[in-house]
């Protein structure tokens, strides 16, 4: 399989024209925003008109007032709703942490048991089970081997080792 490499040039023409196509992609995605923006702007801020007459000018402020408390209690709604989730969040957590402390497992200690009493750890004290285990096991008896060399004076051991006849001694009684 042998898979062609495309050139340098054609590498760098074809960045050049993804970074193009990203460009103008983003800048479509700008203009709509904005007509978007402006679109709902017109839609729920209509034209301020200005009241000619003192009850006109009262008239426009009640109103006002009246959007305003409606934005505000819906404001206050959505804030308590977000602080109910962050408290439910927060209590969940700490259920969360609760569990993860309630299971964690302490370092094992190495602690030497007999099978007899690790039977009786698992199956309760009522269960007296006898397991020995060195009763099934095969009796072997070792065997000594004992040398049964004469050292005798050492001198004279040195002495028949000594020379060619000893080391030919040494060899014959090897073999």
């Amino acid at each position: 399989m042998s898979e062609k490499r495309m050139s340098s040039s054609k590498k760098h023409s074809l960045k050049g024209l993804m970074l193009q196509v990203a460009k103008e992609l983003l800048e479509a995605e700008e203009i709509e925003k904005k007509e978007e923006r402006k679109r709902y702007m017109e839609e729920h801020c209509p034209t301020l008109s200005n009241p000619s007459s003192k009850q006109e000018l009262q008239e426009l402020c009640k109103e006002l007032h009246a959007k305003i408390e409606a934005v505000d209690e819906e404001r206050y709604i959505l804030e308590h709703k977000a602080i109910m989730v962050v408290n439910e969040v927060k209590d969940l957590n700490i259920k969360i942490v609760d569990l993860k402390g309630k299971f964690k497992k302490p370092p094992l200690k190495k602690v030497r048991m007999s099978a007899d009493a690790m039977l009786q750890a698992l199956l309760g004290s009522k269960h007296k089970v006898s397991m020995d285990l060195r009763a099934n096991l095969k009796q072997v008896k070792k065997e000594v081997k004992e040398e049964t060399a004469d050292v005798g004076d050492w001198r004279k051991n040195v002495e028949d080792k000594a020379g060619m006849d000893g080391r030919k001694k040494m060899f014959e009684g090897e073999a």
